[in-house]
């Protein structure tokens, strides 16, 4: 988006805010709940080079919504009681879950201190290479290797490519387009593709994976809290059109059964990887179905509706975007009013 279109999305949200029209439509468009979407929870860096900053809250900001979403009177509930109520009559009190993608290191580290202080229950997705220390991470290892040089070459669809990236923005500009290029492969071209760049530049693909990644010791402690749900994101995280329907099958399967094994309990909530437009389609949400999870959640934006409107094996989420630190952005987000420009 565009800086304009950020301006303008600001403007949008500070109009519904002061002028109450939020709140006011609020029992129109916000439906029962929300499921709220975040991936890591660590201490804010100082780096001008943060091209997934997006994707990260700080450990203070997690404490302030909880805090918030108490006193808006929202009421925590987890994936379980989200499937129940959206298959029921709309309750009078709006509900929402949180949702933590990925099983990073820094959720046990930062994120759950918090979490488990205010004993809130939660959903923690996980793709299961990641504790076993074969996933690779090449969204973060895209980020290091671009971070630590100012020149990159690489081949991209048969063609030698080079870019000169000495500042902050030509860097993310790259970020942006590689994430996309990347995004586009199949996953062995795409594994090859990453690995090629960690060699080239001294990258260490695997350990900045385990590094970034929860040990299933660690799962194994959070799942004995009774507030926390584990749940699936397939095997490697793939994007799933990446992947031919059986692949893909395999994919969604296996990261249910091996889950299973290790935590010794059923399995019945799933994430699709990325999530977001492009990444799955509706033979996807079949496989879902097919695989028995009660529940898939994709980062489309968009609430929970009662009565059996939303379909539990394609849920809408509010992913937050971790830049914006405005409660009064949230509160917005959360009466629904916004959502569906986000989605445009």
């Amino acid at each position: 988006m565009s800086s304009g279109g950020r301006f303008l999305t600001g403007v949008g949200w500070r109009l519904a805010y002061f002028s109450g029209y939020a709140r006011l439509m609020e029992r129109r468009t916000g439906g029962a709940g929300a499921i709220l979407r975040f991936e890591h929870v660590r201490p804010a860096r100082s780096a001008d080079f943060q091209p997934r900053r997006t994707h990260e809250i700080t450990p203070q900001f997690l404490d302030r919504t909880i805090r918030a979403l108490k006193r808006w009177k929202f009421e925590f509930v987890s994936m379980d009681e989200v499937c129940r109520r959206a298959a029921g009559p709309r309750p009078p009190r709006r509900f929402v879950c949180l949702t933590f993608d990925g099983a990073t290191r820094d959720l046990m580290t930062s994120g759950y201190p918090v979490l488990s202080r205010h004993a809130v229950p939660f959903t923690v997705y996980v793709p299961t290479a990641f504790p076993d220390g074969l996933g690779e991470a090449w969204w973060l290892a895209l980020e290091a290797l671009i971070a630590h040089n100012d020149r990159i070459a690489l081949v991209m669809d048969g063609r030698e490519q080079r870019f000169e990236i000495a500042d902050a923005d030509r860097k993310a500009q790259l970020y942006d387009l590689l994430e996309r290029w990347m995004r586009s492969l199949a996953p062995p071209d795409l594994s090859v593709a990453i690995n090629d760049l960690c060699k080239r530049y001294s990258v260490d693909l695997a350990g900045l994976s385990r590094e970034a990644s929860m040990s299933w010791d660690d799962l194994a402690s959070l799942a004995a809290d009774p507030n926390v749900t584990i749940a699936s994101m397939t095997v490697n995280a793939p994007v799933l059109t990446s992947l031919k329907d059986a692949a893909a099958s395999r994919e969604i399967s296996m990261g249910r059964a091996v889950a299973q094994s290790a935590f010794h309990r059923d399995i019945m909530h799933f994430a699709y990887p990325f999530g977001d437009r492009g990444s799955f389609n509706r033979q996807h949400v079949i496989l879902a179905r097919e695989a028995g999870f009660a529940s898939a959640v994709t980062a489309l934006p968009g609430v929970i509706l009662a009565e059996g409107r939303s379909n539990l094996h394609a849920l809408p989420r509010i992913a937050w975007d971790g830049r914006q630190r405005s409660l009064r952005a949230m509160r917005v987000m959360l009466s629904g009013v916004m959502l569906s420009k986000a989605a445009n």
